[in-house]
């Protein structure tokens, strides 16, 4: 799932890519993906690109006043074409494709664009067409972005302490709370501030608060900055190579040298190292456990 980020990685490419441009077309073949109805897609024909935002994990295009926002979910992404197809592209279920934003470039003989696609049968894609971002609700009841300057050491304390007993894990993963961090990232930012990710949100010390805001913002800035002036088709690779947990079940952790371990749920995991973070002792994994009788 594209995090804050690659989410920030994609605006940085995109900008450089669209601003100034005009939009010539832009085809739905996932019906299922807009949300809204009103401006129709027809609106953005012919507009011109002023500027590409990030919204915690949205995306918003925005083209003479109307806002082409989109949020790539779990298996959603971006890539450039150099050249599209001049025939509009049609549904396709087989076909990962759900929309394509052409654009109109009157200095190349082909016309380039993007193609927004979506990977799997699990659709979560959304792509919405607003006059302003904040009408869409996943946008209006976003939490603090964790890299704005607003975003201090107090800040993050009235948070934990207002989440009461809850996870920490599972705090920072709501949007509303804080924008942009999913699965991934926070796995990684708990590794390395050597906090377990069922710790209670209101239980840290003053040491610890500290301790986690410096690996938040460092994990999420260093993230940031290894990312800044890739092209869409590395960022999946770049991502990947960098966690030191997530995903990397049963390999060694980097910090200490032991195995990475999991907790399963319904519908995700986490990862996590015992000896980094939780003194040596493997946390339940209920599921798994389950499994295993």
């Amino acid at each position: 799932m594209p995090e804050l980020p690659e989410v920030e990685a994609l605006v940085q490419d995109l900008r450089g890519r669209l601003v100034g441009r005009a939009i010539s077309r832009v085809d739905l073949t996932a019906f299922s993906a807009l949300k809204t109805f009103d401006p129709p897609l027809q609106a953005l024909h012919g507009t011109l690109v002023d500027g590409v935002e990030r919204h915690g994990k949205f995306l918003d295009i925005d083209a003479s006043g109307v806002h082409l926002v989109i949020h790539l979910a779990r298996a959603g992404w971006i890539r450039w074409r150099d050249e599209v197809p001049a025939v509009p592209a049609r549904p396709n279920a087989k076909n990962p494709l759900a929309a394509r934003i052409v654009i109109d470039d009157p200095d190349l003989e082909a016309q380039p664009g993007l193609d927004v696609t979506e990977a799997g049968t699990r659709k979560g894609l959304a792509i919405y067409l607003v006059r302003d971002p904040r009408e869409v609700e996943g946008i209006a009841r976003l939490g603090p972005d964790p890299l704005s300057d607003d975003f201090t050491l107090e800040a993050l304390r009235r948070i934990l302490e207002s989440e009461g007993r809850k996870q920490i894990k599972g705090v920072m993963r709501m949007q509303s709370i804080i924008a942009g961090i999913g699965n991934a990232y926070s796995d990684e930012i708990l590794h390395a501030a050597r906090m377990s990710p069922f710790k209670p949100a209101n239980s840290l010390d003053e040491a610890e608060l500290q301790t986690l805001y410096d690996a938040l913002r460092g994990t999420l800035g260093e993230a940031v900055q290894r990312s800044s002036g890739l092209a869409a088709s590395e960022l999946k690779g770049e991502k990947k190579s960098n966690l030191a947990v997530h995903g990397r079940t049963g390999q060694t952790c980097p910090v200490c040298g032991d195995v990475v371990r999991e907790v399963s749920f319904a519908d995700s995991s986490l990862q996590y190292c015992a000896t980094c973070q939780t003194g040596g002792k493997p946390l339940a994994d209920r599921r798994m456990s389950r499994l295993l009788k």
